[in-house]
Parts: structure tokens; sequence; C-alpha cells
């Protein structure tokens, strides 16, 4: 897959962080797609199918080939209850509800979603045996894992044959208060998998609105990264902007994910990162987060 630098995630379609408007939310889609971003990622979870209905209608009207398609099996939920299931069977009838909401009878990547919420070892046994069957028979294209814990990541990636998982998404460790991912992109490379990158703004602790209530980070690391955001608004230099541009930095990464339901915030993000950043800044803000650099929390 040829994907662009920065793809869109669309897990805002699912009111995830915020409530939304559904039209907005379909015109962030249209403007992502016409100004270049080829590659969208969605779940089942967000927003708890929602994520994928809102996508689908959007996909509806765009052809095809204007998009790569990915989309993830094993956390779900319904009337507010998350739910896991990672088996071989449900990972299967996942993919077909999936391509059911989306109105697609193909999907470029599927995912086997948050793995450190499953016994690895099934993910290696079943889950993943599953999605490979499905690629076999045309119906998916390529095979991938997602995790916040990296170590997960190439626990599963060792134990399976060569060319089973093709890429890898992994969020919240390529920003500028974590870049934890760089020390696994030879691991990676050496694989030959493909690497996604998700939450440049390390889902709003690089923003000058700040993190939401239900945010994992420790204390320390909210007030440092709010330290931060303060002194690029003092530069007049918004610390999102310094984040994205910071993200998508590194060419060893393939492309780093967004969401938004917003189009004025998905053409804000394609226009920072096409200007020069300022490495000085980039400096400065790693100095003020200091000792919390790297400090990560269990996913939730």
């Amino acid at each position: 897959m040829k994907v662009s630098r920065l793809s869109f995630g669309a897990s805002s379609l699912g009111g995830v962080f915020h409530s939304i408007r559904e039209a907005e939310a379909i015109e962030a889609v249209f403007t992502a797609v016409r100004n270049g971003i080829n590659f969208i990622d969605v779940s089942p979870y967000y927003g708890h199918y929602k994520a994928e209905t809102v996508l689908g209608k959007a996909l509806q009207e765009l052809p095809r080939d204007a998009y790569l398609l990915s989309t993830k099996v094993g956390r779900y939920g319904h009337d507010g209850v998350n739910t896991w299931d990672y088996s071989g069977r449900r990972a299967t009838e996942s993919v077909y509800e999936s391509m059911e909401r989306l109105h697609v009878d193909y999907i470029d990547l599927i995912n086997v979603h948050d793995i450190e919420f499953a016994d690895l070892q099934q993910v290696v046994d079943e889950t993943l045996p599953a999605l490979v069957a499905l690629r076999e028979k045309g119906v998916v294209g390529h095979v991938g894992i997602t995790d916040l814990q990296l170590e997960n990541l190439q626990w599963v990636i060792d134990r399976v044959p060569a060319g089973t998982v093709e890429t890898v998404l992994n969020f919240c460790h390529y920003s500028l208060n974590d870049d934890k991912l760089a020390d696994y992109l030879d691991y990676f490379e050496e694989k030959g998998i493909g690497i996604i990158n998700a939450s440049p703004l390390s889902m709003g602790l690089l923003s000058q609105r700040g993190v939401p209530d239900w945010h994992p980070a420790p204390a320390p690391l909210v007030e440092a990264c709010k330290r931060a955001a303060e002194y690029c608004a003092s530069q007049g230099y918004p610390i999102e902007k310094l984040a994205m541009q910071y993200a998508v930095s590194n060419p060893r990464i393939s492309t780093t994910l967004f969401s938004s339901a917003n189009p004025q915030n998905v053409l804000k993000n394609l226009q920072y990162i096409e200007e020069p950043i300022d490495w000085e800044l980039v400096q400065k803000v790693k100095d003020i987060i200091g000792d919390q650099q790297r400090v990560s929390w269990a996913n939730s």
C-alpha cells in the first residue's frame, strides 16, 4: 500500500472525543480525500459501531480507488459497555459485519485491535490465522496488529510465520513527549513491517485545549505538557502545529493518523505539515517536558 504521509483516523466520527454533527463529520472525510489523504482507519469499537456507520455513509459517495481502508477486530461494545472477543470465529464474522457497515466488499488492511486486552497466545494461534485465511480468500488485502505497548507487538511478531503481520499501528509513542517508537524502527524494518503512527497530539496532551477528563496520563505529565503548550502559545506557534510536524518528520514511519470530525481541522493539519518545522522550538518543548519524556500509561 502506498499511503499518504498523513492519514485520517475515523474514531472521531464515533463521537469518541466529543459529540459530532454527522454532516460535518462526513464532510471531514471528503475534505481529507479531496486533499490527498488516501488512508482511512476505523474500528467497530469506535463509538460502538457508530464510527464505521458514519464513515460508511461517506464512503458511499467516494470512488473505491480513492482511498485505502483499514478496520479492526477484537474490540467491540454496545449500550455503553466495552467487550472483547479475539476468537477466530468472531474475527471472521466481524470483518463481514464491518464491510456491511462500511458499504464495501473489500478491506485493504484488517488489524487485531489493542492486543494487550487479549491473550497474546490466542492472537498468535487463532486471531491472526483467521485473518490470514481471509487474506488468502481475497476478502482483505493485508493483516496488521495494533497496541499501545510496543513490547506486545514484538512478542506477537516473533511468534508467527514471517509475512503474517504486515503492519503495526502504535499510538502516543512518536510525539513530542514520547518517541519510544524510534527504538523499534530497526526491528520493524528488518521484519518488512509497515509502521502506522497514531495520535500525534497524544490524545490531547499536546493541545491548547488540554486533556479530556478521561485521559489516562499521570498528573505530572499532564502538567508538563500544559506548560509546553503555554510556552508554544507565547511564541505564536500552536503546540498542535509543532506536534503534527514532529510526528510526520521521520521518513521511516509510513504514515501518521490523526482524527477529526471537523473539515477545517483536516485542512489545518494538512497545512501544518507543509510548513518547515522549528527544531529549536522542538528542543525547547522537550526540555520543558523534561523528566516526563517517555512517561506512558496503561491502555483503557
